[in-house]
């Protein structure tokens, strides 16, 4: 593993560290100014910082209590200033509605590097889904 290669899973790991306890500003303060994210949720697409930090906001609102937001499958591609990585996210907890769930996402991100930070810029979430059922892939109850 390169520097290039830990700076940027630091990075990915500090932003799902924030996400499971909530904490809007570390979590916004990972993304550039010039985010573009596409999500499951409409409209779809999210661009700029105000807009992103709405849906984070949106989706903190689901969970009575803390996100557990488990990374899985991770892989990092880097050169120079420029970063993408995948991977698989195991998103659970305790719904608003009392539920306890969880739900297989997965995400790519793209990061640059400007003024020796990384940052992302964009970043795509997709939902596995059954082909049979068209239902969304839950893992399954242990």
């Amino acid at each position: 593993m390169t520097s290039i290669d830990a700076e940027v899973r630091a990075l990915l790991e500090s932003r799902v560290e924030a996400a499971q306890v909530k904490d809007i500003d570390r979590l916004m303060s990972h993304y550039s100014s010039d985010i573009v994210y596409f999500d499951v949720v409409p409209p779809l697409q999210y661009a700029g910082t105000d807009e992103v930090r709405r849906n984070f906001v949106r989706w903190f609102g689901g969970y009575d209590g803390p996100i557990s937001l488990e990374t899985h499958e991770l892989s990092v591609e880097a050169s120079g200033d420029v970063a993408v990585a995948h991977m698989l996210h195991l998103d659970s907890g305790k719904r608003t509605n009392g539920l306890e769930t969880s739900i297989w996402v997965r995400s790519t991100v793209s990061c640059r590097r400007s003024n020796g930070a990384w940052l992302i810029t964009h970043e795509h979430i997709s939902l596995p889904i059954n082909m049979e059922t068209l239902q969304a892939w839950f893992p399954p109850e242990s």
